[in-house]
């Protein structure tokens, strides 16, 4: 009978904070006690831990069990802690060696028949414990590929209790060994696979489908080369959601820093696919207009989860029918587009999410939708017209840099459109050269698109002639633009002119993205 210790990991947010468990073994009335600052899930570990040691075959130790996870001023949520806590008992029992189970990280939850289950935010856990120096992690089989993710781990993927504990006992002490997990795609696999088939198996989705759009697949492409804002406004079936759905198929595929990102909040969130363990292609989230605004930027009652701002982090946040959704809602996005992260406040503590994602809203221009449509008579009053589209809230569509009005088309539009629409990878090529041109003009800066440059940088490192500059200040002096509305035409005409290939704005440029600017007025 004795003390050992091993290692887990408990998430804030999608930081993971390295947790000691230890476990005693020692006289006293017969017991089991879990201490550290616990929430319900772990507090219930001991039936949990208990069952499944029994159903192992393993001996439950007749004595007082204290198990302490320190730091004790860490809070500690869910059923990650079980299979540390498992460990930690036999070793303190003597059934493993206590100076095989010292080093390594054990996360997973157990079943009461000793099977090891798998558990979220195993990729932030395991970065954690990379950062501690570990060079083992234990995880439970179906999360061994996520774990996997980090090079500097060794995974040993287990399915059940015994077959850890048969491992630990006949291993070399030094060590356990490792899986081999398959090795993630590289970026051209990622721009391969997307070309041939979608994410399920379903044909790719390509902006060659959409037809008699020609405003709107230019407005996505100087959207997705700058990473910009974009609200479409238009009556129903004219494509809107068409064009939102195809922006992510002109984006390049994620490097690997943005990759383990974005991987990270879905990891968390439960939302990561087990078949994909990297999210290698940016994020696309749609969430319900009903969506409430814990469910937008995060919350909960007890652990905090990521919201869509965050699942959509490092790609495109669509909300469809946007003058649908509560004004709480509209307006808690300012701050994310702004700052790019998220902060929730709970009693508890505060999180802070990343939240860097473009915002893509489609509208109707009015409530029956058919306002301005010729040959199809609105039916709302023009008082109920003003208050549907004022629920989009003057400082939120400040924050919009592109505004394309999307008008139903012609049957000519329609035939003629089809064989001069370009398809997704001709796009994205265009795209990828623009990015590419933003980036060596913004190297050595914190920004990597024309949408993130700085107001001061603007008007300083990048500041553009007078003559160029031409039409925002009579767009100024007709009241039509504000201070932070000349910043953003002015992103976007850096983002035009990239797409040209041009070192530097001209007048074109700017009259262009002034025009987009003010597209839906």
């Amino acid at each position: 009978m004795a003390v050992a210790r091993t290692r887990c990991v408990t998430l804030i947010g999608v930081t993971g904070h390295t947790v000691e468990v230890e476990a005693d073994v020692g006289h006293g009335l017969a017991g089991t006690h879990l201490i550290g600052l616990l929430d319900t899930a772990i507090n219930e570990a001991r039936d949990r831990v208990r069952s499944a040691l029994l159903n192992s075959r393993f001996e439950w130790p007749d004595a007082r069990i204290t198990v302490s996870l320190f730091p004790a001023s860490l809070p500690k949520r869910g059923s990650i802690f079980d299979l540390a806590i498992a460990i930690a008992v036999l070793g303190a029992a003597g059934a493993v060696p206590a100076q095989r189970i010292a080093q390594p990280f054990f996360l997973g939850e157990l079943g009461l028949d000793g099977r090891v289950r798998p558990v979220r935010g195993v990729l932030p856990a395991a970065l954690a414990a990379a950062r501690a120096g570990a060079r083992t992690i234990v995880v439970p089989a179906l999360n061994a590929t996520e774990a996997a993710l980090v090079p500097e781990l060794a995974v040993l993927s287990v399915g059940s209790l015994a077959e850890l504990v048969e491992r630990l006992r006949e291993d070399e002490p030094h060590r356990l060994p490792a899986t081999i997990a398959a090795p993630s795609p590289t970026p051209g696999d990622a721009r391969r696979a997307g070309e041939s088939g979608g994410e399920d198996g379903r044909p790719r989705l390509d902006l060659r489908d959409v037809a008699g759009q020609a405003t709107g697949r230019k407005a996505l492409e100087v959207c997705a080369a700058g990473g910009h804002n974009l609200w479409m406004l238009g009556p129903p079936g004219t494509g809107k959601t068409m064009l939102a759905e195809r922006l992510p198929t002109l984006l390049p595929p994620l490097e690997r820093e943005q990759a383990l990102e974005a991987t990270a909040i879905h990891s968390v969130a439960g939302t990561l696919p087990p078949d994909r363990p990297l999210l290698d292609r940016p994020p696309f989230v749609a969430p319900h207009h009903t969506a409430t605004v814990a469910a937008v930027v995060g919350g909960g009652s007890g652990l905090v989860r990521p919201g869509a701002v965050s699942l959509a982090h490092q790609g495109v946040l669509f909300l469809d029918e946007a003058p649908e959704f509560s004004t709480s809602v509209l307006d808690s996005l300012r701050q994310p587009l702004e700052s790019g992260t998220v902060t929730v406040a709970r009693a508890a503590g505060t999180v802070t999410f990343p939240a860097q994602f473009m915002l893509v809203l489609a509208a109707n221009p009015c409530p029956c939708g058919e306002a301005g449509t010729p040959g199809h008579p609105c039916r709302c009053t023009p008082t109920a017209r003003r208050r549907y589209l004022a629920r989009l809230s003057g400082p939120l569509l400040d924050r919009i840099d592109v505004k394309v009005r999307v008008a139903r088309a012609t049957r000519a539009e329609l035939m003629a459109d089809r064989h001069v629409a370009e398809s997704s990878r001709t796009v994205a090529e265009r795209v990828r050269s623009a990015r590419e041109r933003a980036l060596k003009r913004l190297v050595g800066t914190p920004w990597r698109n024309n949408a993130e440059v700085s107001s001061a940088a603007l008007h300083t490192d990048f500041r553009l002639p007078a003559r160029a500059l031409a039409p925002l200040h009579k767009g100024l002096d007709l009241g039509t633009l504000s201070a932070r509305g000349v910043d953003r035409v002015i992103r976007v005409a850096w983002t035009i002119a990239d797409l040209a290939g041009k070192d530097r704005p001209d007048e074109s440029d700017t009259s262009a993205a002034l025009a987009m600017w003010l597209g839906v007025d």
